[in-house]
């Protein structure tokens, strides 16, 4: 005759399961219906967008290719380019008369990012446009010398000396910020080891500061791009001066401009992918990298990854 179970193995047997739980994911109704209010709201736009022959999406396609544009693209791209290489270069010298221990070096510094922080970029650009009501003729101060200011400063030149020396001020809070996150014990060390200041700062501190630095820069890079356009009230020929010349002739105003926005666009997009990669370069041995754009996607495409139940072995 079989033995009856006792109440413990009853209970066992009660807690131990055939199977594993099935992990049910969380239903979250709301972010689908936002996705898909979102979705219809997008998709009447492009609607209104595509078939509204106002945009003129003909004279938009026979411009995005002319000439005139390409080569006010050219100067915008050049006066980023100078410009923020002039910001940048500045901008660590005046980071590193900031944090001097001469008080009149830091006070010139602290002045100088003062005014051009206080301004307005237009109003700077203007004045450097306009020097020459002030000062006719330029000596810097050599005897014997004499620049005619009118011929000096021409409109690209005042547009590289307004938008450069105003992101100087930026870039030096940037860079300044970028110094003050190492630690103040490398500093101690490099010095230790016998490294001047200099050295210290070029070879220890700007090094490891870079991981701070480089973000906010890409930023003022594209910011830069698209600061840029305020040099049309100079008549510098970039690219939205060209697209005003081209639509004061034909009156096609709203075409052109959508060409200008697309430019600015395709350029600001390509600089956001270098920003990623130079971030990626500079994160290495700090933290976990982002993925890539080309592993989000493979990621997409391969097959489902398990489920984590929160549990730990």
């Amino acid at each position: 005759m079989a033995a009856l179970p006792t109440p413990l193995a009853r209970e066992t047997e009660a807690k131990t399961p055939d199977a594993e739980p099935t992990v049910v994911p969380k239903r979250h109704p709301a972010r689908w219906l936002t996705a898909v209010a979102l979705l219809l709201i997008g998709a009447a736009t492009l609607r209104s967008v595509f078939t509204n022959p106002r945009f003129g999406w003909d004279v938009v396609n026979t411009y995005l290719r002319d000439v005139s544009i390409g080569r006010g693209l050219a100067v915008t791209l050049e006066l980023t380019a100078i410009c923020m290489i002039l910001g940048v270069v500045l901008g660590i010298v005046l980071a590193v008369m900031r944090l001097s221990v001469n008080p009149v070096v830091r006070s010139a510094a602290f002045l100088y990012v003062s005014f051009f922080r206080g301004t307005p970029v237009l109003v700077q650009l203007l004045f450097w446009y306009n020097l020459a009501a002030l000062y006719p003729t330029l000596t810097f101060g050599i005897p014997g010398l004499s620049l005619d200011a009118n011929r000096l400063i021409t409109p690209l030149v005042a547009a590289i000396l307004g938008l450069g020396l105003n992101e100087a001020a930026y870039m030096s809070e940037i860079v300044r910020a970028g110094i003050l996150s190492v630690d103040h014990g490398q500093a101690e060390a490099a010095g230790a080891l016998g490294l001047t200041r200099m050295q210290t700062m070029r070879r220890v501190i700007l090094p490891q500061a870079m991981r701070v630095i480089i973000p906010p820069t890409g930023n003022e890079t594209i910011g830069m791009l698209k600061t840029t356009a305020l040099v049309s009230v100079l008549a510098v020929p970039d690219l939205l001066y060209s697209a005003q010349i081209l639509y004061s002739r034909n009156f096609q105003t709203i075409p052109l401009l959508i060409v200008a926005s697309i430019w600015y666009m395709v350029v600001t997009s390509v600089l956001t992918i270098g920003q990623f990669y130079v971030e990626r370069r500079f994160a290495r041995g700090n933290r976990t990298l982002p993925p890539t754009p080309l592993q989000r996607l493979r990621q997409m495409l391969s097959t489902h990854a398990p489920i984590a139940t929160g549990r730990q072995s």
